[in-house]
């Protein structure tokens, strides 16, 4: 398909049978886009909650996340969706080389400033709580696409 194909979307009306079609028209990367964004949403909150059961209340709010985080886990959705991240090791792997790529490296404490955090190892070596996010990441996007 096109990336630019026009497609309505089709809605049910409040009443019973009755469908209507919105008169909004949003290309196909359009539609692929917001919803990948609404998916990290979820994730980073998710996140952001598992994070506080471990005692790290260091992360924001989705509105309150620097531009880099927020387009780190957009990434990590769109790479799920592309067949980049079939499983935690291999999302792990996608979010490490594009870390990597805008030079990242290891670090004890996260640090933007100086692009160094303690997750930037080989998924191997990840403790069980941070595996635990790529697990608990991909399951939240499977979910949000529909698919088991």
């Amino acid at each position: 398909m096109s990336a630019h194909f026009l497609k309505h979307c089709k809605h049910y009306h409040p009443k019973p049978g009755l469908i209507y079609e919105c008169p909004t028209k949003l290309r196909m990367d359009e539609r692929e886009s917001m919803k990948a964004e609404d998916i990290a949403r979820v994730t980073h909150e998710a996140n952001r909650a598992y994070c506080k059961t471990l005692g790290d209340n260091s992360q924001t709010s989705w509105a309150g996340a620097p531009a880099w985080q927020r387009e780190s886990a957009i990434e990590g959705v769109k790479a799920i969706m592309e067949g980049r991240g079939a499983t935690p090791e291999q999302s792990h792997e996608s979010w490490f080389e594009l870390k990597r790529s805008e030079g990242w490296k290891y670090g004890q404490i996260k640090n933007a400033e100086t692009k160094e955090h303690p997750c930037f190892v080989p998924y191997a070596e990840l403790p069980p709580e941070q595996k635990r996010k790529d697990h608990i990441f991909r399951a939240i996007v499977l979910a949000c696409l529909g698919e088991p």
